[in-house]
C-alpha cells in the first residue's frame, strides 16, 4: 500500500528527472517546516499557517518513501518544538528537551499512518486517516502526558476565530485539530489527481467547514447571555512590590526549602507587603462595585506556620468589603520533596472558607509541588455557580469540564509566555459553556465569556495598575462537551485501527 511518487515535468537542460523531483519534494519539506514555526501555541504564531503547514508536509510524505519521509516529519517537527521552547522562554531542563522529543515523534504518527493507509483505503475513506489519527494524536497527548494542551494543539492557533472556535463546545478542541488535517487531506487528493474523481471528496470537506464556520457564526448570534452580569476585578501586588518581594525571597539560600527554615524575620517584611497592597487593591476595587475578586495565583509567599495569619487577614478584607475573595498562597514548608504548597482559597462576603484548593498539574520539570486532588471545587452563590483550578490545570480539557457559570483562573506565567497561555485557557470557555476570569501575576490576563469573547484584558507589563475588571455573564449554559465528553475523540481514537483493517482487507483482495 503506497502512493506513488510525484510525476514530473520536462525538466530543465541537465537536471535530471528523478533530481528535480527530490529538489522539488524537499523544498515541500522546508516550506512546511517554516510555516509550523508559527503554529506551534506561540507568541508568533499566524493562525493561517497552522492550515499551510500540514498540507505541504503530507504531499512531501505521500511523495517519499514512508520511513524515510516519516524521519523527516518527525525532524520538522522536533525542530518546531525546539523553536516554541525558544520563543515560549521555557529554559532547557532535561524534561523539556524529553518532552519536546517525545511529544514531536508522536506528532508523527498520523503522518506515517496517512503514508502506509491511504493509498489503500480509496478517494474517500483516504482522505480520514490523517484527521483522526491528528485528533487522536492530540487527545492521546493531553491524557496520556504531564504537557495538557500546552503543545500539540492545533485548536490553540485558532483562537481569535471565534465563528470556527464554537465547534469545540461538542467535540473539544480535538474538532479543530480534525478540521484542518481533513483539509490537507482532501486537498492533497486533489493536487495528487486534479480530476472531478477526486474534487467530490474535497468539495465535500469545504462544505463541511463552511457548514461549522455558519453554524457556529449563528451560535455567536442567536444566543447570548441573558444580561446578567457581576463585576469581577483581578488584581496583583504592584510591579515595585512584587519585585522587591522577590528579591528579598532570592537572597535566601537553598530555594524553596531554604526558605521554609529560614528565620521568619526573612521573609514576613515580603509577606505583609505583598499581602497589605493586595487587601488595599482588593479595597479598592470593591467601593468600585465589584463582587467577586481575584488574586493570582501564588500572590502571596507565607512560611506555613503564618499562613493562617494571612487568611485571617484575607477574611476580615472580604467581611469588611462584602466580596467573594480568591486568594492565592505560596506556602513554604520544611516537608520534602515539595517543600510547600501551592493553593488558592475562596473566601465568601461573612468571611467564611469556601474552598481550599491545590493546584492539580505541576508544571513538569519546574515545580515539585505535590499535586491536588484535581477536583474542581464549585460554590452556588448569588452571581451564579463559582469554579476555581490554577493556571497550568486550565491546559487539561477533562479537568475543565465543570458545571460552573463563572471559573476563576489564578495563574503566574512570564513576560514570553503570558499572552499565549491565557488565548489557551479561553478555549476552556467556549468548551464549558462558562465564562473564564484569567488573573495573571506576570502575563496577560483576560476574561471571556462562554462564546470566547473577550471581555476585558490586562497587560501586566504594559500598565501601571496591574488591574483586571470586566463585567462577567452569571448564567453559563451546559454545552454537549459538557455532557458527552470527548467521545470525538474516543471515536477518532477507533478509527484508526478500524481503517488499518480496512486497508488490509482491500489490499488483499487486490
Amino acid at each position: 500500500m503506497s502512493i506513488p511518487l510525484l510525476e514530473n515535468t520536462t525538466p530543465p537542460a541537465g537536471v535530471r528527472p528523478a533530481e528535480r523531483a527530490r529538489r522539488y519534494r524537499y523544498a515541500l519539506l522546508a516550506a512546511g517546516t517554516v510555516a509550523m514555526l508559527f503554529a506551534v501555541g506561540g507568541r508568533w504564531d499566524i493562525p493561517l499557517a497552522a492550515w499551510i503547514f500540514p498540507v505541504l508536509l503530507l504531499r512531501f510524505t505521500r511523495t517519499t518513501g514512508p520511513w524515510t519521509g516519516t524521519a523527516w516529519a518527525w525532524a520538522a517537527h522536533l525542530a518546531a518544538a525546539a523553536f516554541w521552547v525558544q520563543e515560549s522562554a521555557m529554559g532547557s531542563g532535561p524534561v523539556i528537551l524529553a518532552g519536546a522529543a517525545a511529544l514531536s515523534a508522536v506528532q508523527t504518527v498520523p503522518f506515517l499512518l496517512d503514508r502506509l493507509l491511504a493509498a489503500g483505503l480509496g478517494r474517500w475513506t483516504g482522505t480520514l486517516a490523517f484527521p483522526a489519527a491528528v485528533a487522536a494524536t492530540e487527545f492521546l497527548i493531553t491524557v496520556l502526558s504531564p504537557f495538557g494542551t500546552a503543545y500539540g494543539s492545533l485548536a490553540v492557533t485558532q483562537h481569535g476565530d471565534l465563528p470556527l472556535l464554537q465547534v469545540t463546545s461538542i467535540t473539544g478542541s480535538y474538532g479543530i485539530g480534525f478540521l484542518i488535517a481533513w483539509l490537507a487531506a482532501a486537498a492533497n487528493g486533489f493536487w495528487q489527481d486534479p480530476s472531478r474523481r477526486t474534487a467530490r471528496p474535497a468539495a465535500v470537506c469545504a462544505a463541511v467547514l463552511a457548514a461549522v464556520a455558519l453554524a457556529g457564526g449563528a451560535r455567536l448570534a442567536l444566543l447570548p447571555h441573558d444580561g446578567r452580569t457581576v463585576r469581577i476585578a483581578g488584581v496583583s501586588p504592584a510591579r515595585t512590590v512584587a519585585d522587591a518581594g522577590h528579591a528579598a525571597l532570592g537572597r535566601i539560600p537553598g530555594g524553596r526549602q531554604g526558605i521554609a527554615a529560614a528565620p521568619p524575620s526573612a521573609v514576613d517584611p515580603a509577606t505583609t507587603a505583598v499581602q497589605d497592597d493586595l487587601l488595599a487593591a482588593t479595597r479598592r476595587e470593591a467601593a468600585a462595585g465589584a463582587k467577586i475578586v481575584v488574586w493570582p495565583e501564588n500572590a502571596v509567599p507565607v512560611q506555613a506556620a503564618r499562613e493562617p495569619a494571612v487568611i485571617a487577614a484575607a477574611r476580615a478584607e472580604a467581611r469588611r468589603s462584602r466580596v467573594y475573595l480568591d486568594i492565592g498562597i505560596a506556602v513554604y514548608d520544611t516537608t520534602g520533596p515539595a517543600f510547600g504548597r501551592d493553593e488558592t482559597v475562596l473566601l465568601g462576603p461573612d468571611g467564611a472558607v469556601l474552598w481550599t484548593y491545590q493546584k492539580a498539574h505541576p508544571i513538569p520539570g519546574s515545580e515539585t509541588y505535590k499535586p491536588g486532588d484535581g477536583r474542581v471545587p464549585v460554590v452556588s452563590t448569588p452571581y451564579g455557580r463559582i469554579a476555581n483550578v490554577i493556571c497550568y490545570d486550565a491546559d487539561f480539557p477533562a479537568m475543565m469540564r465543570a458545571r460552573a457559570d463563572i471559573m476563576l483562573v489564578p495563574a503566574h506565567d512570564w513576560r514570553e509566555y503570558g499572552r499565549p497561555h491565557t488565548d489557551k485557557a479561553g478555549l476552556r470557555a467556549v468548551e464549558g459553556g462558562y465564562a473564564l476570569v484569567r488573573q495573571d501575576a506576570q502575563g496577560l490576563s483576560a476574561a471571556f465569556d462562554a462564546r470566547g469573547h473577550v471581555l476585558a484584558t490586562s497587560d501586566y507589563f504594559g500598565s501601571a495598575r496591574q488591574t483586571l475588571v470586566a463585567d462577567v455573564p452569571v448564567h453559563g449554559a451546559t454545552t454537549p462537551y459538557d455532557r458527552i465528553g470527548d467521545l470525538f475523540a474516543w471515536l477518532c481514537v477507533a478509527a484508526i485501527p478500524l481503517l488499518t483493517a480496512l486497508a488490509v482487507a482491500r489490499s488483499r483482495r487486490r
